[in-house]
């Protein structure tokens, strides 16, 4: 058996992890203002101006754990080595945040489209995203980036609009009312805007390397820090800027908890929609003013629907990785015929569907929102800070202890001062420790041997060598050629390699999305499909006897290029695609895939 090391592939460069932080952190303005003058009216810059102030602490902290993380730094991975029961805590804090973050970007997305019900319309994209990734869809990141490109034009634009205002916007300004307690307490109502933060650290392990780093010793701080740096900057000038420009605003009235502007009802939800509408129209007119609103709104609700799709995969994962690691029952790894864990997807689709329904309203998700957010964070950093092995400079390690104890004092108002909140973390909490318990117990009774931990980091292709007096491998060129079938592909580079006289490999890729270490360890010999092609390629090839590669992958478009690469091969040979136009987009074209990754000394055949 010849192992080739396959890793998930690091293609996350800096524009492609910008776009995935984003897609989170970035959405928070389309609601955060809002919500801000809802609790403080025209003071509410000073607890906008607070909140960006602690949106650059944060970020700072999360540069250096991604520093020291370049493998994923998100509170379960990063906290892991500590303390398992730590861990499990901060992933089902992370998991209450990501159920929330679909149900509130799904909410505000249909709020700044103007529907009625807008609650219903939610839970039917919750609904849809959800049967989407039944299909396992890939590079999240790349449509991320798609979207966030005219999300930043749209803001940029507004922010422009809005400077001829900000005069207006001083005058208007007042100090903030009440002592410290009761402005604290606003405070922690709209730090939600931090969440996504976790995000990046959770992406460094598919980050690009350093140039001169190795996987052996992995750093990726070129890309996790100007990633970081730029939404940050973005997400606290803008916030800022239109939080100021918010106070030009004559006449809003907070009412039962919501704003009312003149001739607009209701505009707590999507008060950027209605500055662009005001700004814009004040310069050019009504009608480019109103043209400029539905931008805002259509731009604003697919970079919402984004991050719906993000909490989702990001469900699915977390769900995934704490069966794997035998922390819940392990039918939370059961896949799909896409490699999809099917419980797991319902779980992650129909919660954020439910809190949607019963909830409604933004300002009450909000409070859910939060204290998911907060209690990961904390975790996270106070895990982190007060880790002696982590190469830590004495400085940075007070900034983050002290971040620690702000996140701490966050997440206690919440939970003191949100009553629905501290049900809800409770409720997630309980569940998760309850199954954790049931799975311990069960392994217990059982009395089974630990077994492995987890998925190891290299995945092995299994490639069988054949037997010499079959086979005697010429000293020219190889190919490669993966297949799906015992079809026309695989008779044309049986021929191709009898008529060149060329080493062949066969490649048979069981694409999954999340792995298992059943998975890693299994053979061609045990998958009927493989076996069958495999067979009837001994039948055929006569004399000229091709090896056999076999992998389980999560992409089989990277394993085919990593194999190709370590086999040497110059030539890579792929069948046409054979699914529908609709599957191709949902999941990824391989041959594209394939060509704008491999090599450019190793030529790609496609046999059509």
């Amino acid at each position: 058996m010849i192992p080739t090391s396959i890793k998930r592939p690091r293609n996350v460069d800096v524009p492609r992890a910008a776009a995935i932080l984003y897609g989170d952190w970035g959405t928070s303005k389309a609601y955060v203002i809002g919500l801000a003058f809802a609790v403080a009216g025209y003071s509410s810059f000073w607890l906008i101006a607070s909140m960006c102030a602690l949106v650059l602490l944060v970020g700072f902290n999360y540069m250096i754990v991604c520093r020291l993380y370049p493998d994923g730094g998100g509170v379960y991975a990063s906290v892991r080595h500590r303390s398992e029961v730590i861990s499990i805590v901060g992933a089902f804090l992370l998991i209450a945040d990501y159920l929330v973050t679909a149900a509130i970007s799904s909410l505000s997305a249909f709020a700044y489209l103007g529907v009625p019900h807008p609650e219903k319309f939610a839970a039917a994209a919750i609904l849809a995203i959800g049967l989407l990734n039944l299909l396992g869809p890939k590079h999240t990141g790349g449509l991320a980036f798609l979207v966030s490109v005219p999300t930043a034009l749209v803001v940029i634009t507004l922010g422009i609009f809005s400077l001829p205002h900000l005069g207006q916007a001083i005058g208007h300004l007042q100090p903030l009312q009440g002592g410290f307690w009761h402005n604290w307490a606003a405070f922690v109502s709209i730090v939600l805007a931090l969440s996504g933060v976790e995000a990046i650290a959770n992406a460094t392990g598919v980050m690009k390397l350093n140039p001169g780093t190795t996987e052996a010793h992995p750093s990726v701080t070129k890309t996790s820090t100007p990633a970081l740096l730029i939404v940050m900057i973005e997400v606290c000038v803008f916030t800022a800027l239109l939080g100021l420009a918010m106070h030009a605003l004559s006449g809003l009235e907070i009412v039962n908890g919501d704003v009312n502007a003149p001739g607009a009802q209701g505009v707590r939800d999507y008060m950027l929609r209605y500055m662009g509408q005001i700004f814009v129209g004040a310069t050019l007119g009504p009608g480019v003013g109103h043209v400029f609103a539905i931008a805002v709104s259509i731009v604003f609700g697919l970079l919402l629907f984004s991050a719906v799709n993000t909490s989702i995969v990001a469900l699915i994962s977390v769900q995934f990785l704490l069966a794997r690691d035998r922390e819940i029952p392990k039918v939370f790894q059961r896949l799909n015929r896409w490699g999809v864990p099917t419980l797991a997807m319902v779980l992650a689709t129909g919660v954020p569907m439910a809190l949607v329904i019963l909830v409604k309203d933004i300002s009450g998700l909000a409070e859910l929102y939060a204290v998911g957010v907060v209690g990961a964070i904390a975790t996270n950093l106070g895990a982190t800070a007060t880790d002696r092995t982590r190469p830590i400079k004495p400085w940075e390690r007070g900034l983050m202890f002290f971040t620690f104890l702000v996140m701490a004092g966050i997440e206690i108002t919440l939970l003191v001062d949100k009553p629905y909140a501290r049900v809800f973390v409770i409720t997630v909490l309980l569940v998760g420790l309850i199954l954790r318990g049931l799975v311990h117990e069960r392994r217990m009774k059982k009395e089974t041997p630990p077994g492995l931990g987890g998925v190891p980091e290299r995945l092995v292709a299994n490639v069988s060598q054949p037997k010499p007096e079959t086979f005697a491998p010429p000293g020219g060129e190889s190919i490669l050629c993966a297949v799906r079938s015992a079809g026309r592909t695989l008779d044309f580079s049986l021929r191709e390699a009898r008529k060149t006289d060329a080493r062949l490999y066969l490649l048979f890729v069981r694409e999954q999305r999340f792995m298992t270490e059943q998975d890693v360890r299994r053979k061609w010999q045990e998958d009927p499909e493989a076996s069958a092609i495999f067979a009837e390629a001994k039948q055929k090839a006569g004399d000229h006897q091709p090896l056999f590669a076999y992998a389980v992958s999560p992409s089989a478009a990277d394993t085919i290029v990593d194999v190709a690469a370590t086999l040497g091969a110059s030539r890579v040979i792929l069948g046409a695609p054979q699914r529908s136009a609709l599957i191709n987009l949902l999941r990824g074209n391989v041959i594209r895939e394939v060509s704008n990754s491999l090599p450019d000394d190793i030529d790609l055949l496609v046999y059509a």
